[in-house]
């Protein structure tokens, strides 16, 4: 039977009711379930355009209950908020998750720039486990998200994790705290997943994974792999989705880098910077730095006397390594070592403004894949600003610098000391490294980014409101 055909049945049937058993029973249910969706969806907006309003709500009503049947009851409930949406009823909803969004971070950048590209045409709810506040995004990324509406999902079972709630904890033998977040994502059009958790079950019609890095193996409440669509950052993170969860992701989306400079100075002050989370487990080498700068103008006091260290970075609080990093760099007495923690976006752009060479070396003596930087959003940033970036060599650095072009990338803390001191000596090194990162860093764009976004969304919304059922 051809589409058309079946599309005719269904808008008949749908007046009363789809026998159990029948011809157009069995061939309903001989379609995957998103197929079934989309023909019956068809069918009601054809009804709907004929003008037969009186039975409308029975035969919405019927396909639901079918679907129901067949389906389960989230189904019938997408089938439903489907028909509001192509009926013009409403604006579509979506909905953003991420279980990390009141800590400062890359991924979490991330996903928000995705909600500030989309916030013109959905009606957006973004979903946390700790309370979060407009003025927070605004101040921590310079996004003005107040429209949209915030809810907070209390999990008992982390109560006392403080900041820090890690899905790791869940076993088998525990109950998943997670469905009710899963519950709750059925009531939304689309439906975005950004923390990479993945014991998330998308109950949403649209539903998208954005994966920074799949951080564990398939094991208790796996679920990445029932998300339509699964976004990835870096080819590096894409190579470990293939590695460790065993399917190929979908859609391959830079990062956003949106530190442009107001301002372009006439000449660098002599500053080291990096830009990086304080993480507890110590991952983005804060406490290494201080050592290799401190190596460094040792070794080195005359050529680097004028030079500074500025570690900048989100910290919760109460955070062990941060107090250890504090009190590592009072007991060295060298007052050129700085830390500036949880600062605005207004701050941020006035240390890359006036610094000159990038620090970042997430990976450095790791073997655990998840710990070496998946993209390096703040690399990004630098260079946007001109810094000469001199990163670990490992992992998504790979695809941002390019060695002796647009920066350098290390192994070992002794070749970070040897390319900071040919930089510091050499104006014209670091003019020309920091001329062809600026323009290297435009493949990475916020206006490159909004636009594979919203493109990648309106086209699923396209498909949401009239499938293409042939």
């Amino acid at each position: 039977m051809t589409g058309t055909g079946l599309e005719k049945q269904l808008s008949a049937a749908l007046f009363s009711r789809i026998p159990r058993g029948s011809e157009l029973d069995r061939l309903l249910h001989s379609l995957p379930g998103n197929g079934q969706r989309d023909y019956l969806l068809k069918a009601l907006k054809n009804l709907a355009s004929e003008g037969t309003q009186g039975g409308f709500p029975r035969a919405l009503r019927a396909a639901a209950q079918w679907l129901r049947s067949r389906q389960g009851p989230a189904r019938a409930m997408n089938l439903i908020l489907r028909m509001e949406v192509a009926l013009g009823m409403r604006r579509p909803t979506l909905a953003l998750y991420d279980h990390t969004l009141h800590i400062i971070g890359g991924g979490q950048k991330y996903g928000l720039t995705m909600l500030d590209a989309l916030k013109a045409d959905f009606d957006i709810t973004i979903l946390t486990h700790r309370p979060m506040e407009p003025a927070s995004i605004r101040d921590w990324y310079g996004m003005d998200l107040s429209a949209c509406r915030y809810q907070t999902i209390e999990l008992p079972e982390f109560a006392d994790a403080g900041a820090h709630i890690d899905p790791a904890r869940i076993t088998r033998r525990m109950a998943n705290p997670f469905h009710r977040v899963s519950r709750l994502s059925g009531g939304f059009d689309i439906f975005i997943n950004n923390s990479m958790n993945e014991m998330v079950f998308p109950l949403a019609e649209i539903s998208t994974m954005v994966c920074h890095f799949p951080e564990r193996r398939p094991g208790a409440y796996f679920y990445a792999d029932r998300y339509d669509t699964v976004i990835f950052n870096s080819l590096y993170t894409a190579e470990w989705i293939e590695k460790k969860w065993k399917f190929t992701p979908h859609v391959h989306i830079y990062p956003p880098v949106d530190m442009p400079p107001a301002e372009k100075p006439e000449e660098k002050d002599p500053i080291i910077l990096s830009v990086a989370r304080f993480e507890q487990g110590g991952s983005k080498r804060q406490k290494e730095m201080v050592e290799a700068f401190l190596s460094l103008r040792r070794r080195f006091p005359q050529e680097t006397r004028d030079w500074r260290l500025v570690l900048a970075g989100g910290s919760p609080e109460n955070n062990p390594y941060l107090e250890d990093l504090k009190q590592k760099i009072r007991a060295t007495g060298d007052t050129r070592i700085r830390l500036r923690v949880n600062i605005s976006s207004e701050e941020l752009r006035a240390l890359y403004l006036r610094a000159s060479v990038f620090w970042h070396l997430c990976g450095l003596h790791q073997t655990d894949p998840a710990l070496v930087e998946h993209f390096g959003m703040t690399i990004g940033e630098a260079m946007q600003n001109g810094l000469v970036p001199v990163v670990f060599d490992g992992g998504g650095q790979r695809e941002i610098v390019e060695p002796g072009v647009t920066g350098f990338r290390v192994r070992t803390l002794e070749e970070l000391i040897r390319h900071t001191r040919r930089l510091i000596n050499d104006a014209d090194l670091r003019q020309s490294c920091g001329r062809a990162a600026l323009e290297a860093s435009q493949r990475f764009d916020r206006p490159r980014f909004t636009r594979e976004v919203r493109e990648f969304f309106s086209e699923r919304l396209k498909h949401y409101t009239d499938p293409q059922t042939s």
